[in-house]
């Protein structure tokens, strides 16, 4: 795992101490209500909490949506949502770092929290850049003086560079909070040390990460194998220079999949043995669901599932595994008819004695809609980050605590 500090390691009674969290969280376009609090709740039960206890004067940096998007709105009904959960009051101002903030800030006492408005409304906020350089702009220069330490436990944000992500670990000294800290040894746990065989699965419609995925655990001998679905599978099944059909192969033109065809091809035949693909596909032919064998392709019909044969190809393969990892469901499950590959292959995974790590929005909300949250052993709430840390790369907000760890001693 990283080596950062935790809240093991500091001492934040009575100090005021800077945590940047991720409230990001769905709105409905019309009402600008929030419709899901999910995130909010996981670091308002964990970190905040824990500093609360720990008698922290709790000050939150968080963001909401980008600039001129629907979602882009004040945080006020994070802060209610909070107080809700936390069943105390907590302050909200409509201020990052003017006079508003600073002065809020010095009158918090110990055990209080103060949301501070939207980092996003701060124009610098996103701009990309070293911890050094953006540790001289306003955010930081106007906020740290009034800090004691820097908490960041927004690993879902880790994979920008964005000023209230690394700013403050050059000046303050800083820390991982408890979600941080748990996206991070879990994700150690499969890609650092893995329990053998481990296999990756990967589905969904976002099919352009899946071939630097699978390239980097095959690469590296994470992976034992990577079984494919959902429009991932199609894509591979199309590298292996089988005609889908024309509305399938016309759908992968349409998102721009096909330059990943020859890369997928050279992976496949330097590990022929570690990929699967799907056998069957269930595809919709008059409103019905009906499987066809990969042998019966081209068709005239769309794909939405991955079939029987391919489902009972998977479960032995997930049975023998110690670690798994799944980015993606294996079709369109919100449509009854096509839920039957995401459904099968989700419960193999809840059932088996192997440590399961789940990521990404719809892999989620599919453990939801099956009820097998409980089950997986950590369902990671990050969706960009989680994907990027699976492709090995580096994330500044995670390197950014390292460094300041170092400092620290």
């Amino acid at each position: 795992m990283a080596k950062c500090l935790t809240l093991d390691d500091i001492k934040p009674k009575g100090k005021v101490v800077l945590v940047r969290v991720d409230f990001n969280s769905p709105i409905d376009p019309e009402t600008k209500k929030v419709l899901d609090d999910t995130r909010i709740r996981v670091h308002g039960e964990t970190t905040i909490k824990e500093l609360v206890e720990k008698g922290a004067k709790v000050v939150i940096l968080a963001h909401q949506g980008r600039k001129g998007d629907p979602d882009f709105i004040p945080l006020k009904q994070h802060a209610e949502i909070l107080g809700k959960i936390l069943k105390k009051p907590v302050k909200y101002v409509d201020d990052v770092f003017g006079e508003k903030a600073k002065n809020e800030i010095r009158k918090l006492k110990s055990g209080e929290i103060l949301v501070l408005e939207n980092v996003r409304t701060f124009a610098g906020e996103t701009k990309e850049g070293t911890p050094e350089e953006h540790a001289k702009t306003e955010l930081v220069q106007n906020l740290a003086p009034l800090a004691d330490l820097f908490v960041n436990d927004a690993f879902a944000a880790a994979h920008r560079a964005h000023v209230s992500i690394i700013g403050f670990t050059p000046v303050l000294p800083s820390a991982a909070g408890r979600i941080m800290e748990r996206e991070l040894k879990s994700l150690s746990k499969v890609l650092e040390n893995p329990e053998k065989p481990c296999i990756f699965i990967l589905g969904g419609a976002k099919a352009d990460d899946s071939l630097e995925i699978s390239k980097y655990v095959l690469d590296k001998e994470i992976a034992d194998y990577v079984l494919t679905g959902g429009v991932v599978g199609q894509v591979f099944l199309a590298a292996k220079g089988i005609d889908l059909g024309k509305p399938n192969m016309d759908y992968l033109e349409k998102k721009e999949l096909m330059s990943l065809l020859p890369g997928i091809k050279a992976l496949i035949q330097k590990y022929p043995d570690k990929i699967k693909t799907p056998q069957d596909l269930a595809v919709e032919a008059h409103g019905k669901r009906k499987e066809i064998s990969v042998k019966e392709l081209p068709t005239e019909y769309l794909a939405y599932d991955i079939g029987t044969k391919t489902v009972d190809d998977y479960t032995k393969t997930i049975r023998k595994a110690k670690s798994i990892v799944i980015s993606g469901p294996m079709g369109v499950y919100e449509n009854k008819e096509f839920s039957f590959g995401t459904k099968k292959i989700l419960e193999e995974i809840a059932n088996s004695k192997a440590f399961s790590l789940a990521g990404g929005g719809h892999t989620i909300s599919a453990i939801e809609e099956f009820g097998l949250t409980k089950k997986i052993s950590y369902v990671s709430t990050a969706g960009g980050a989680l994907i990027e840390f699976l492709m090995g790369k580096k994330l500044p907000g995670v390197v950014a605590l390292e460094k300041a760890a170092a400092r620290t001693g």
